[in-house]
């Protein structure tokens, strides 16, 4: 193969690659629809049918409800409103311990602060980036409540394993499905085997309307729960089959019109707009399977993987190059990506320092979990040295240009010798 481009040779992926983006007509018309009926948001937070929002609000979940197969959904602004619902549907109160993984958005584990909630970091599984089942049940006290598993980058967790152990345990089971539309476990759904499910529709997800969430659930109380903490729920005392509104503080988490028009006009092309992101996605990995020192993305038996990202694993040791000198030297091949995923969550300042709100250290208090550097070993591994993403969802590169970034990768492996002596001479170009 040719010189590498990070020393001086052209790049392997001559164009850029075009970005990935699901708006058209159909949007269009939708947003246009509600703009002519003049109905830009349909709630009220008063007893009443607006209640529930308007026609597009309920269509959107009586249209995903069909999409994933489950009794319930309640849209909501975002997925972080939904978690932060879930956690009060499940009626997490101070001191609860719920057990989240370590490597996630900040979300999952801020969501439980917002009652008081005290997240327990546990750490996932080397192949799928998933909670480990084992350490969940090791990390269980007589204070948890809750776990929360995350489908990292499309990927189900073990869900029903989880599910399992939970309902053994009188626990709940909280799906962040935020990365993974359409992705099964078994045949089911992520999303739909916890006793919630939380997915997002943020502009970067496969599905998107800008900003949006749905919460799903089979449980009849749950689903109340959820429609009564997006809207004021206190507000509507008296009303007929009211829950204990005395422990349902609400919100107003509540989806317009406008968003779910456009989230109805995705859904409506989800089969293809999803299984596009997977087909680019195990192309890559079929290009490059077997490749020295690099992991491709592991699919579990009996699962399906939805990939939000397509990420590997570099084995620094075995090519002799440093991860941060793979990925320069990959992005000026045209093949763009990035370095570990976020950092293990307990890192982050309110951890750290045990302080989320307030300056009394509320709601860690003086002991509880240990949120010391060398809690997650898997996490921090591939965080730090090995996980190298590539977004999915970001990217829509042609057949063309898929190939050749397969060809990419196999040009710096080829090369890596070369490389490595660049990087030990400082001779690489700079970013």
């Amino acid at each position: 193969m040719s010189k590498l481009a990070i020393l001086g040779g052209a790049p392997t992926v001559a164009d850029p690659l075009p970005i990935f983006n699901t708006i058209g007509d159909d949007e269009k018309k939708a947003v246009l629809d509600v703009l002519d009926n003049g109905l830009l948001s349909g709630f009220y937070g008063s007893p009443g049918k607006e209640f529930l929002g308007g026609p597009a609000v309920r269509a959107l979940e009586d249209e995903w409800c069909e999409l994933f197969e489950c009794r319930h959904a309640v849209s909501v602004n975002s997925a972080t409103s939904g978690l932060v619902a879930a956690m009060g549907a499940i009626g997490i109160a101070p001191g609860d311990e719920v057990i989240v993984p370590a490597w996630t958005m900040s979300a999952t584990a801020v969501a439980p602060i917002a009652y008081g909630g005290v997240p327990v970091f546990v750490d996932v599984e080397d192949a799928t980036y998933c909670l480990d089942p084992e350490k969940v049940a090791a990390a269980i006290t007589p204070q948890t409540r809750a776990i929360i598993a995350v489908n990292l980058f499309g990927h189900p967790a073990e869900l029903i394993a989880l599910r399992a152990l939970a309902d053994s345990k009188g626990l709940y089971l909280v799906e962040d499905n935020a990365q993974g539309p359409l992705a099964r476990e078994h045949g089911r759904y992520a999303g739909t085997i916890g006793h919630i499910g939380v997915f997002s529709l943020n502009v970067h997800k496969h599905l998107q309307c800008g900003e949006g969430g749905i919460c799903t659930t089979e449980d009849d109380d749950l689903a109340a729960r959820l429609q009564m903490i997006r809207n004021h729920g206190e507000n509507v005392a008296g009303v007929e089959g009211e829950i204990n509104l005395a422990n349902t503080f609400g919100y107003n988490l509540r989806m317009t019109e406008t968003t779910a028009a456009i989230a109805r006009a995705q859904i409506a092309r989800a089969d293809s707009i999803i299984n596009g992101r997977i087909e680019i996605a195990r192309a890559l990995s079929k290009g490059i399977a077997g490749t020295t020192g690099i992991a491709i993305p592991h699919e579990r038996k009996d699962c399906d993987h939805a990939f939000y990202l397509w990420t590997l694993r570099l084995d620094a040791e075995t090519l002799g190059v440093s991860r941060r000198t793979m990925q320069r030297a990959l992005a000026a091949e045209g093949f763009p990506s990035f370095e570990g995923y976020v950092a293990p969550l307990y890192r982050l300042p309110m951890f750290r320092e045990r302080q989320a709100i307030g300056k009394n250290g509320f709601p860690f208090g003086n002991s509880g979990p240990d949120y010391a550097e060398g809690l997650c070993p898997v996490t921090e591994r591939l965080h730090d040295t090995e996980a190298l993403v590539y977004e999915v969802c970001a990217w829509d590169p042609t057949s063309g240009q898929q190939q050749q970034m397969v060809d990419a990768v196999h040009k710096v492996v080829e090369h890596r010798t070369a490389l490595r002596d660049a990087e030990a001479t400082g001779a690489l170009h700079a970013d």
